[in-house]
């Protein structure tokens, strides 16, 4: 909260005038980066790559994508190769000087944040590992702020005539945030030790914030799909039982999670691992509120309150 008098002090001093800033392109490659850049200049064009319904892993560099590259003042990535098979060749191809590696408007959120799982060496046969560490930081509770105080600055440098508006934006995000968090701190002491089944990593850095383990997955090494013999390993896991649902994302395929569920009659939750357009989910602040929500449903004596 102690950056709640700075926010009063910019609304008094008029900082937050809101003004036109249609000329203004911002590419995301992901939603959450659209969601955060429109906080900080609401009135900028906004094209996103992908949706909470693909893999970010995965995208075709199409030609509205490249057109969209071409036009931007900033693109806003993850980083960390997550879009390591489509970005490089969307920046070539868009040919836009201003939004290269090492230029102000190429923005990297991982740059920004201490990632978790790095490692030294990476060979195909570990799967879909990325040598920087686990890139999926925007459902990091701790490490969301770093990110936007970053990208904040990175705006407000390359429009400094308009910086003052977004340092003032920011600072309502960051007080906003500090609300937000405080609430989830108390909420995860009732799901502390608790597990899950999961797939993939995506949902991995608020799972450790809030405490949860999720070593049990239903991808045999990261990047690579189900298997049924991996399936079957994890039916014997004794860990299995003291799960208290699966978790997958909304753009992954349910079948796996289904077999296993009819196998144990665990609950499976189907969430997205981004922001929306659905009024529930379409911040990132939101979005963590409505995981933490399902959670808390799918263990009912945590929702009841007899832990």
């Amino acid at each position: 909260m102690r950056y709640l008098p700075l926010f009063i002090a910019a609304v008094l001093t008029g900082l937050i005038s809101l003004p036109a800033r249609a000329d203004f392109h911002v590419f995301a490659c992901e939603p959450e980066w659209t969601a955060l850049a429109r906080t900080f200049m609401p009135d900028a064009h906004f094209t996103t790559a992908t949706s909470y319904l693909q893999d970010p892993h995965y995208i075709e560099a199409r030609p509205s994508l490249i057109a969209a590259m071409s036009r931007a003042d900033i693109a806003v990535c993850t980083g960390a190769s997550l879009e390591a098979g489509w970005l490089p060749a969307l920046l070539q191809r868009a040919g836009n000087t201003d939004i290269q590696p090492g230029q102000p408007g190429l923005f990297f959120a991982a740059d920004h944040a201490q990632l978790f799982a790095p490692h030294d060496h990476v060979d195909r046969s570990m799967g879909d590992v990325h040598p920087e560490g686990n890139p999926h930081v925007h459902l990091s509770p701790d490490q969301l702020p770093n990110i936007a105080k970053a990208l904040a600055e990175r705006l407000g440098a390359m429009r400094p005539d308009n910086s003052a508006d977004i340092f003032a934006r920011y600072i309502k995000w960051r007080v906003n945030w500090n609300f937000h968090s405080a609430n989830w701190q108390e909420r995860a002491k009732a799901l502390q030790g608790r597990s899950l089944v999961i797939q993939h990593t995506g949902f991995g850095y608020l799972l450790r914030w809030l405490g949860i383990d999720a070593t049990m997955d239903l991808e045999p090494k990261p990047g690579l799909p189900p298997s049924a013999s991996h399936l079957n390993q994890l039916l014997a896991d004794p860990r299995l039982e003291d799960a208290a649902a699966i978790l997958i994302a909304s753009h992954q395929n349910q079948k796996p999670a289904q077999w296993l569920s009819a196998q144990t009659r665990k609950p499976i939750l189907v969430l997205p691992g981004t922001v929306t357009d659905d009024s529930k989910t379409d911040t990132l602040a939101e979005l963590i509120s409505e995981i933490i929500n399902r959670l808390e449903s799918a263990m009912p004596e945590v929702a009841n309150g007899s832990l």
